[in-house]
């Protein structure tokens, strides 16, 4: 057996079912070199298929028993025709073909008896453009391990060869061997402190149910029911979306908020709006769930140390600002309980709480109850250079995760070349889209900066400002930016009308 498997890591195995397959994904919108053939993609995945000696965890199998997870054995020899698939779509730059496409390869479990991981590349009948989707079960590790893992396979520069992630051999670290005795005792005395501490959280949490301690991190189970939320289903719907992380540090900066609490009310608002249109509309505030790593600096990377709590978002006000400052507050008092108890208490709170909404998730009676959150939203710090894989450009990548129990919208954004990345997924039980939701996120983004200097601007008035198309990123490289033209004032509210 070459490595134990922590609490979080079993739990995400047991509760994995053909409806909620719990690998992510790392969707990459690459650009072939100039001189490419028309067997470039081919030719790739040919060349990938040679890679057969794979390293941790890419040669890694679980085993189990019943349902159990034990943990991860090396296997003699990878499948690279189930680990390496070939895909042909029309046109890769029609992102909205595109995500229904990835969709269709994000629904499915990975096979079990196998390493969990496949590549995906998917060649364009036209132009220079072609996609990867990388999927990869979350076992493995959290955001920040699967990210380090592949920036490996890339390089910095063009080259006519390549070492893919799973073939990519790391530094192993090696722990000084502890005293088994002193180690048992240091354990337990770990155990009793994050005992403790999980203690008052639970305290506290009561004392605000009984409204005698009201400030304080919000009850599990609190959030509120709405289309997206709800008993998992096995369809999916994906969207991406991209805006200059430059903009998001300097509008954070002028408002003084972190680039996650900027994120956090852009995205309410656009969810909000995105409820609207499907006949939604309510003064109860959304809830996200908040990852918090609890990962060291100097940890090695592998398996999942993370936490994830609920923070309450902004309701009851249209002006955008006043819902940043109720979101920052909301935020900085589940990131202070954070900072003052034992960082093993919150990742045994998450387990608790999570494993009760996956216990909810197993019996279907996940509709029942009030969700954990309707969003989780995490951020996922990516290389800042441009990066090529053999001699093809990396032009962006988008993390597209798994669901969590109870439903709701997973949104990951990675910064990539002072960009970020995001990706959006959830089931498609009610909806049959998430552009749209897309859209509404950078409009609000847009609303944010704007009100700013001028005050009279409302959440009403998303739908109303001026968007360009939604087109790839991949298009800025090929195709001239069209020209602005002057309108009247009638022209415009025309153009103005959602």
């Amino acid at each position: 057996m070459s490595k134990r498997l922590s609490i979080l890591d079993r739990a995400v195995w047991l509760t994995e079912n053909k409806h909620n397959p719990k690998h992510v994904a790392g969707f990459h919108l690459m650009t072939m070199p100039e001189n490419a053939d028309k067997n470039y993609c081919t030719n790739l995945v040919a060349e990938s298929k040679k890679h057969t000696q794979a390293y941790y965890p890419f040669d890694c199998r679980v085993v189990s028993f019943f349902r159990l997870a034990i943990g991860l054995k090396k296997v003699d020899n990878l499948d690279m025709d189930y680990h390496v698939k070939h895909h042909k779509i029309a046109d890769v730059s029609d992102m909205k073909a595109l995500h229904k496409f990835t969709a269709k390869l994000h629904e499915p479990m990975l096979d079990r008896d196998k390493p969990l991981w496949q590549m995906h590349v998917i060649e364009s009948e036209i132009g220079k453009q072609f996609a990867i989707f990388f999927t990869i079960h979350h076992i493995y590790g959290d955001g920040a391990s699967l990210v380090k893992w592949f920036q490996e396979s890339y390089q910095t520069e063009p080259s006519e060869s390549f070492v893919p992630a799973w073939a990519t051999q790391r530094k192993k670290y090696h722990r000084p061997k502890k005293n088994a005795y002193l180690s048992f005792f240091v354990d337990v005395w770990h155990f009793i402190v994050a005992f403790f501490d999980i203690a008052i959280i639970f305290l506290r949490l009561l004392l605000k149910l009984l409204r005698i301690y009201p400030v304080y991190m919000p009850i599990p189970f609190s959030g509120t029911k709405t289309l997206l939320t709800g008993q998992v289903t096995s369809g999916r719907v994906i969207a991406t979306t991209d805006i200059s992380f430059e903009e998001i540090t300097a509008l954070s900066r002028r408002l003084r908020a972190s680039a996650n609490e900027v994120i956090l009310c852009c995205f309410d608002i656009g969810i909000h709006k995105f409820l609207t249109d499907y006949g939604q509309e309510f003064d109860r505030p959304l809830y996200t769930q908040m990852p918090i790593n609890m990962r060291r600096p100097n940890d090695p990377v592998g398996g999942n140390k993370i936490a994830i709590v609920p923070v309450q978002l902004a309701y009851g006000k249209k002006d955008p600002y006043l819902r940043l400052r109720q979101i920052i507050e909301n935020h900085r008092i589940v990131k202070g309980v954070a900072k003052r108890v034992y960082p093993a208490a919150f990742s045994y709170y998450t387990v608790l709480i999570q494993g009760m909404a996956m216990f909810f998730e197993m019996l279907k009676i996940s509709a029942l109850f009030k969700p954990l959150g309707n969003i989780l939203i995490s951020n996922v710090p990516g290389p800042k250079q441009t990066l090529y894989f053999k001699d093809s450009r990396l032009d962006a990548l988008y993390p597209i995760s798994t669901i969590t129990p109870g439903g709701g919208v997973n949104i990951t954004f990675l910064t990539y070349n002072d960009t970020a990345n995001v990706g959006l997924v959830c089931c498609d039980k009610d909806i049959k889209e998430l552009e749209s939701m897309a859209d509404y996120f950078k409009e609000a983004f847009e609303l944010l900066k704007q009100c700013i200097d001028d005050p009279s601007l409302t959440t009403d008035d998303l739908g109303e400002i001026a968007k360009t198309p939604t087109k790839s990123i991949l298009e800025d490289h090929f195709h001239p930016q069209p020209e602005i033209q002057n309108l009247d004032n009638s022209d415009k509210n025309n153009q103005l009308k959602t």
